[in-house]
């Protein structure tokens, strides 16, 4: 079978190509970028196609093109990566390594780097782990230096995050926030509701029954550029989790606040919660929507109706609880206790229209016992299998625990061969550093920093390589 090529591109400014070459017709892409298609057309690589992460990070491998490029890969289609220079490819030095010296040529991938004058047929290139991780430093430096601009702005007071739902920006100035009153009339509604006693779930049904948008759905439609899931079938449907988030924003007092969360590091993309002695607020900044005593009654409210932990009268959690699904939506089974008689622990549906505002026809109730009654007899239903049929059941049973032991193997060996190619590296870095350092082309200071970091990461990829094998 010919293999194939392909193309793809991390941003707008510059185009990354990898090629495809295949016998079958494939979709025509255009582009701007025109000296990397005609170093295509010059190396006789024709037929092209193009795999796009537009404004994805180079940071960021779990891309979608990148990940269907992969798998294409795998499928034994692509036999030549091109890009324009290695930080097309990516800005984590690790990786990029770890793709070019090792995944590619085991897949029998040929790598080139147009500017960077790298081609794998012509044998490895020495200057290329360097040149990764000048572009992993040139990532780490962006990052720092937004990071730095992110904290001056939230301590002079202008806010680091979009406006909550119930503000948008001025239209003059947008690092001012002014009231929307369509939104904030809501906003008003449920902490009124809260006051009058009323729980989360209860507000969102009133909510729901009234066809009152949610806020991703209103932002939607009003053309309002979010973050967040952007399509639900149900846009008047919002969780017990959003009402809770609305009632504690100190922002509807007309605060600003500042740095509630933080990333470990710019190669983590998830935000983690700072704890409130870390934030930055700037009171009676901007218009307020709900006044100050009223959110602090809101606030000793919500503080009295927090999640309890479970009560030991109640026994303990069932073993089949988060395992349970519904046979009609498909939406978990909660695990309940009978209030009045605590001997009685049972599942519902979480989909169940009258209990949780869900589409579910029924509640499928059925109780913990008669769950595992119903195990106990399929136990002895395999016995009885197993008994008269023992080489099928071994056979069944063989091709199924083969088929996840492959999945997890396969998964432990790119693992592992990353971990020993980051740990060769590394000892090649550690030469090149020290000299480097005798020659008074690196300082003893960065020498010292440099040497640390590498440590603790050779210390962090033996403890890998040996869980892996």
């Amino acid at each position: 079978m010919p293999k194939l090529l392909v193309i793809r591109q991390y941003d707008i400014v510059v185009l990354t190509i990898i090629y495809y070459k295949i016998s079958a017709p494939l979709h025509n892409f255009i582009f701007l970028e025109v000296p990397l298609k005609q170093y295509s057309k010059d190396h006789g690589l024709d037929n092209t196609c193009y795999y796009v992460d537009d404004g994805f990070t180079g940071t960021n491998f779990n891309c979608p093109g990148f990940q269907k490029m992969i798998d294409d890969i795998e499928l034994g289609y692509i036999s030549v990566v091109i890009v324009k220079d290695l930080s097309r490819l990516g800005r984590r030095y690790d990786m990029v390594g770890y793709y070019t010296d090792t995944y590619f040529p085991d897949m029998d991938v040929r790598f080139i780097a147009v500017n960077n004058n790298i081609d794998s047929d012509e044998g490895e290139s020495e200057i290329a782990p360097f040149k990764n991780i000048i572009n992993e430093w040139y990532a780490r430096d962006i990052s720092k230096k937004v990071k730095l601009s992110y904290r001056i702005r939230g301590n002079l007071g202008e806010p680091i995050s979009p406006p909550p739902y119930g503000y948008i920006k001025s239209p003059d100035n947008p690092k001012k926030w002014i009231v929307d009153p369509e939104a904030a009339k809501v906003v008003k509604d449920i902490f009124r509701m809260c006051l009058e006693g009323k729980g989360n779930e209860t507000i969102a049904g009133i909510l729901q029954e009234q066809k009152v948008l949610t806020p991703t759905a209103y932002w939607v439609a009003k053309g309002i550029r979010k973050g967040g899931k952007k399509t639900n079938p149900d846009p008047y449907k919002r969780n017990n989790s959003t009402i809770e988030s609305i009632l504690s924003k100190q922002e509807y007092c007309g605060d600003i606040v500042n740095f509630k969360t933080y990333k470990k590091s710019f190669k983590h993309k998830v935000r983690r919660d700072n704890p409130p002695e870390k934030w930055v607020i700037f009171k009676d900044v901007h218009d307020p929507i709900i006044d100050r005593d009223t959110f602090e009654q809101v606030q000793k409210l919500i503080q009295k109706t927090k999640r309890r932990a479970p009560k030991p009268e109640n026994g303990e959690k069932s073993m089949f609880a988060d395992l349970l699904y519904c046979a009609e939506c498909g939406n978990k089974l909660w695990y309940h206790t009978n209030t009045v008689n605590k001997e009685i622990h049972y599942f519902s549906c979480s989909n169940y229209k009258k209990d949780t505002r869900g589409s579910c026809e029924s509640r499928h109730y059925i109780r913990a016992d008669a769950v595992e009654e119903v195990v106990k007899m399929e136990l002895r239903r395999l016995a009885r299998f197993l008994q008269t049929n023992e080489e099928e059941f071994a056979d069944l049973l063989a091709r199924k625990t083969n088929a996840d032991m492959i999945a997890e193997q396969k998964r432990l060996e790119d693992e592992l061969n990353r971990s020993i190619f980051r740990n060769e590296s590394i000892t090649t870095f550690f030469s090149k550093l020290y000299e480097d350092n005798v020659s008074g082309k690196l300082s003893d200071e960065m020498f010292m920093e440099l040497s640390h970091k590498y440590e603790v990461e050779r210390f962090e990829l033996k403890s890998t390589i040996k869980d892996c094998k």
